[in-house]
C-alpha cells in the first residue's frame, strides 16, 4: 500500500472520531437561585440577566443551559435549592439575593458562584474584600449602605418637613437590616428628623405594618433594599397611596410600580453585567483573583402622578436633575 493511501486511511478512520468529541463538547450549565416564586415575579431582573448572555452570544438550549430554582422567599427553600443546584455539578452558581448568596455559599466552597446584590458582601463574610474576594465567591455589590446619607437628603428636599419617618426593614437577613438601622439613624440625626424601624417579614405583614404607619402619623416611609419589597413593590405602592404615605426607596423599579421616589444604583447594567462575569469564569479565570463591581451610575426617579395624589410639590430644581420622570 502507497504511503499516501495509507494516511488517508487513517485520517478518514480518525476523523468520525474528531467530529464525534467536537460534537460532544459540553454545554456549560448555569445555576441561577432567584428569590421570589417565579420568573414572572422577577421581571425586570429575569429578563436583564438573559440580556446579558445573549449579548455575548449565548444561545439558550444550545451553547448554554440555565437551572433557574424560585425559593419563594422561603429560607429553608433557599438552602434545598442551593444543595439541589450543587448535586447537578453546575458549572456557576449565580445567587440573586443575600439569603442566596449565603445559601450558596453554605452549599459549595468548590463551585463558582456569582452574587447580586448584597449591599455589604465583606460584612456579611462572603468575600474577604472587594479587591480581592478569595474564594469561590465574585459578582457584584449595589452600595445599597452607602446611599442611605444622600437618599434621606432627598426625602427631606422633596417633602421640607419631614420630622418623624418610619424604616421599613426585614429581620431575615439580621446583619443587613441592624446596618440598615445604624447607617438610617446617622443620616437622619444630621438631618434633625426621627427614624424608627417597622418590620415586614413577608408579604403578608405589609397591610398590618403599613396600616400601622399610617395610624401613627409618620411623615415618610423609606423602603430598605431587600428583596421581598422588591417582589412586593406594587402592593406597597398601591397600600401607601391608599393611606397617604410618601415613600423613598433604593430603586427605580418601585417609582414605576407607583412609589414616591427613588434613588440608587443603576440596576439593568450590573444585572446584565453578571453574564461576562459567568463568561470569564468558563474561560478559566477564578473568582477569587476577580474583583467585585460596584454601581458607577446612580438614578433619581420621581413619580409626579403619586406626587399629587399625596398633595407633594417636588422642588423644579429636583424635577431638572431627575434622570427619570414619571407622569
Amino acid at each position: 500500500m502507497r504511503r499516501r493511501e495509507f494516511i488517508g486511511l487513517i485520517g478518514a478512520a480518525l476523523w468520525p472520531a474528531a467530529a464525534g468529541a467536537q460534537q460532544a463538547k459540553k454545554v456549560p450549565r448555569i445555576g441561577i437561585l432567584w428569590h421570589a416564586g417565579s420568573a414572572e415575579e422577577e421581571v425586570p431582573y429575569f429578563g436583564w440577566i438573559r440580556r446579558g448572555f445573549s449579548d455575548l452570544g449565548y444561545i439558550e438550549g444550545k451553547n448554554i443551559i440555565f437551572e433557574d430554582r424560585h425559593p419563594d422567599e422561603k429560607p429553608e427553600r433557599f438552602v434545598a435549592l442551593a444543595n439541589e443546584l450543587v448535586n447537578l455539578n453546575v458549572d456557576v452558581l449565580i445567587a440573586i439575593s443575600i439569603p442566596a448568596a449565603l445559601a450558596a455559599q453554605k452549599a459549595t466552597a468548590l463551585i463558582p458562584i456569582v452574587m447580586a446584590p448584597p449591599p455589604d458582601p465583606v460584612a456579611l463574610g462572603l468575600i474577604s474584600s472587594l479587591a480581592h474576594p478569595g474564594g469561590n465567591i465574585t459578582g457584584i455589590s449595589f452600595m445599597a449602605h452607602d446611599l442611605v446619607a444622600k437618599r434621606f437628603q432627598l426625602f427631606k428636599e422633596a417633602i421640607p418637613g419631614l420630622s418623624r419617618v418610619a424604616l421599613l426593614l426585614n429581620p431575615n437577613t439580621p446583619q443587613d437590616a441592624d446596618r440598615a438601622v445604624t447607617e438610617n439613624k446617622i443620616a437622619a440625626d444630621v438631618l434633625k428628623v426621627s427614624v424608627e424601624p417597622v418590620v415586614a417579614r413577608s408579604a403578608s405583614d405589609l397591610e398590618k405594618v403599613l396600616s400601622e404607619v399610617a395610624e401613627r402619623r409618620y411623615d415618610g416611609l423609606i423602603i430598605s433594599q431587600h428583596p421581598m419589597y422588591f417582589a412586593e413593590r406594587k402592593q406597597i405602592a398601591d397600600l401607601t397611596l391608599a393611606k397617604h404615605i410618601p415613600t423613598i426607596s433604593p430603586s427605580e423599579v418601585f417609582v414605576e410600580a407607583g412609589g414616591l421616589i427613588s434613588y440608587g444604583a443603576s440596576w439593568q447594567p450590573l444585572f446584565t453585567g453578571i453574564a461576562t462575569y459567568v463568561k470569564r469564569i468558563l474561560e478559566g479565570e477564578k473568582p477569587a483573583d476577580m474583583p467585585v463591581q460596584q454601581p458607577v451610575k446612580f438614578d433619581l426617579a420621581l413619580n409626579l402622578k403619586t406626587a399629587q395624589a399625596l398633595g407633594v410639590e417636588f422642588p423644579p430644581t429636583m424635577i431638572a436633575r431627575a434622570d427619570r420622570v414619571i407622569e
